[in-house]
């Protein structure tokens, strides 16, 4: 028996099949976006340490949850309202959920022996991770193009 590259233009019910269930059909819509729910980020390297700013408002820091293990900084976060009205002839009840998760791998030159600094203020959270020592000496050298 010997293998045969499949040629989708043999089965065009196939392709149909396959275009319902791809991610420009059938999820390409602002609910399912994932980039829209991941808030955005700046990295800033400074001489002693790394700041890593998240723009999240509309939450409090109640709703931050930031680890560290190995070498991957996690950082989430989940706020749920809920509001139940009640009349005489109806019951009104509204809800938001607001959530997201981000996972950074960090870098060799991170100090884990130090606490990572979190503020929270005016809708953004700013993290303080900590060089070793000796990544705060090591200067950068220029190449020049010859």
């Amino acid at each position: 028996m010997s293998l045969v590259k499949l040629d989708g233009r043999r089965f065009p019910w196939n392709e149909r099949l396959i275009d319902f269930f791809s991610r420009d059909a059938f999820v390409d819509d602002d609910f399912f976006n994932l980039e829209k729910t991941h808030p955005s980020m700046n990295v800033k390297e400074h001489k002693d340490d790394f700041e890593i700013e998240f723009a999240a408002p509309g939450f409090e820091k109640k709703d931050f949850k930031i680890t560290m293990k190995d070498d991957v900084l996690e950082v989430s976060a989940q706020k749920r309202k809920e509001k139940t009205e009640e009349e005489e002839n109806f019951t009104r009840r509204e809800f938001n959920y607001n959530a997201f998760t981000r996972s950074l791998q960090l870098p060799p030159t991170v100090d884990r022996s130090k606490d990572v600094k979190a503020v929270y203020q005016n809708g953004i959270l700013t993290l303080k991770v900590h060089k070793m020592e000796a990544a705060k000496n090591n200067q950068k050298k220029v190449i020049e193009v010859a």
